[in-house]
């Protein structure tokens, strides 16, 4: 028997947050199946740090192109941010070796 479950695209949501400049982190693209291989591919080349957690990503593609993340949502977002500056303080560690 063929098994029919439906395998789901892969999503990628990227965000940007400045805290000098914005009051919260703003979603800045987003999409499903090719767009999301592109916007995983863009942030690889750019050496942006990548938070992979699909129930996080499925909140965050609800919310419009340009808009800042609400409220509710900060707690998840809190934690893409703090791995994303674990990360960066570890490359910058290994950099200056």
């Amino acid at each position: 028997m063929e098994d029919n479950k439906r395998v789901p695209d892969k999503e990628a949501v990227a965000l940007r947050y400045d805290p000098e400049k914005e009051t919260a982190p703003r979603v800045i693209a987003k999409g499903r199946g090719y767009l999301a291989e592109q916007i995983l591919a863009a942030a690889k080349k750019n050496a942006v740090p990548i938070y992979q957690n699909q129930a996080v990503s499925g909140l965050l593609m609800a919310i419009e192109l340009d808009r800042e993340v609400p409220p509710e949502l900060y707690q998840a977002v809190a934690n893409v941010l703090a791995y994303v500056y674990k990360i960066d303080n570890r490359m910058g560690k290994l950099r200056k070796k």
